[in-house]
C-alpha cells in the first residue's frame, strides 16, 4: 500500500507533470483505513478546495502524482470540505471521476471515509460523515444510554501568510548634459612708462639720435579640457515593513437544544430555550 501520509502540505500534480495546487488533507477509508481521497488547493491563491481520489495515484517524496489532468481536477464538482457531504454529492464525486459510483472500492457508501488530520485544526477531531457515512445521523440523534454525549464542533477561522512578488525596484544610470559657465582669473603682462629726473648733470657724454629698446610681454591664457570622476555610489537594499491585513468569514458552529418530554427545556424560565 502506498504511503501518502507525508503529501499534506505537498503539491499535487496531474498526469501529465504539471502542478495543479497544494495538497490539504488526506482521507482514509474508516473501515480499510486505507487512503482514498485527498484535497487540493486550486484556484486564485488555492480559493477552491477540490476532491480527488487517490486509486492510481503516486507518491513522490512529499508530492502526490494524481492519475487525471490538470483541468479534469479544477473543474470536479465543487463540495464543502468542512461540511458533512450528501450522498448525492458523494455519488456526483465518483461518477465526475468515473469510478462507477457507490460499488467502486474507495470508500464507496456505505463504507464512510474520514480524515487522519494529527492533531490539526481542533486536537485529535475525526471528521464523520465525510464522503457519504451514511451513520453520520447518528451522532447527531444519539440518545441518552448511547454513550450519553454527542459531539459538539465549531469552524475556526485559519489564517496564515505566504511569500510572493509584488513588484521589482530597478536601479538605472542614465547620462544627461549640462551646460557649464566658469570665471576663470588670469594674469598678463602691460607696459607703464616712468620717467624719473637726471639731477647729477649726466655722464657729459650724452649724444643725439635714435634709439629703441624692447621687452617681452607675457600673460596666462585659459585651457579647458574636461575630466571624469568617481561622485557617489548608489545601491538598491531591501528592508521588511510588518503591516496587518484584515481576513474574515462566516463560520458556523454547533449548539445543542435539551428536550424532555416533547418540550425544549426553560430551565431559567426565561421564555426562551435553554442552550448548552
Amino acid at each position: 500500500m502506498v504511503d501518502f501520509s507525508a503529501v499534506r502540505g505537498g503539491n499535487a500534480y496531474d498526469n501529465d507533470g504539471s502542478k495543479v495546487g497544494s495538497v490539504d488533507e488526506v482521507y482514509t477509508d474508516k473501515e480499510t483505513g486505507e487512503p482514498s481521497f485527498v484535497t487540493v488547493n486550486t484556484g486564485l491563491f488555492g480559493s477552491k478546495t477540490t476532491f480527488v481520489p487517490l486509486a492510481d495515484a503516486s507518491v513522490d517524496g512529499n508530492d502526490v502524482r494524481l492519475p487525471y489532468d490538470k483541468s479534469k481536477i479544477k473543474d470536479a464538482p465543487s463540495i464543502d470540505p468542512d461540511a458533512e457531504i450528501s450522498d448525492e454529492e458523494q455519488e456526483r464525486l465518483y461518477e465526475y471521476y468515473g469510478l462507477g459510483g457507490s460499488g467502486h472500492g474507495v470508500g464507496g457508501t456505505g463504507t464512510g471515509v474520514g480524515t487522519d488530520r494529527d492533531g490539526l485544526r481542533d486536537g485529535d477531531r475525526d471528521r464523520d460523515g465525510v464522503l457519504g457515512d451514511r451513520d453520520r445521523d447518528r451522532d447527531r440523534d444519539r440518545k441518552v444510554g448511547d454513550d450519553d454525549a454527542i459531539s459538539v464542533s465549531e469552524e475556526r477561522l485559519r489564517t496564515g501568510t505566504r511569500e510572493e512578488t509584488i513588484g521589482r525596484a530597478r536601479l538605472r544610470k542614465y547620462v544627461t548634459t549640462q551646460h557649464v559657465r566658469e570665471e576663470v582669473p588670469v594674469t598678463r603682462e602691460e607696459v607703464r612708462v616712468t620717467r624719473e629726473p637726471v639731477t647729477d648733470g649726466g655722464t657729459g657724454n650724452a649724444t643725439i639720435g635714435e634709439e629703441e629698446v624692447e621687452v617681452t610681454l607675457h600673460g596666462e591664457r585659459v585651457v579647458g579640457g574636461k575630466e571624469t570622476v568617481e561622485t557617489e555610489r548608489v545601491r538598491l537594499e531591501k528592508e521588511a515593513v510588518r503591516d496587518t491585513e484584515t481576513v474574515e468569514g462566516d463560520l458556523r458552529k454547533e449548539n445543542v437544544d435539551v428536550d424532555v418530554d416533547g418540550s425544549t427545556k426553560d430551565r431559567d424560565n426565561d421564555g426562551k430555550r435553554d442552550r448548552l
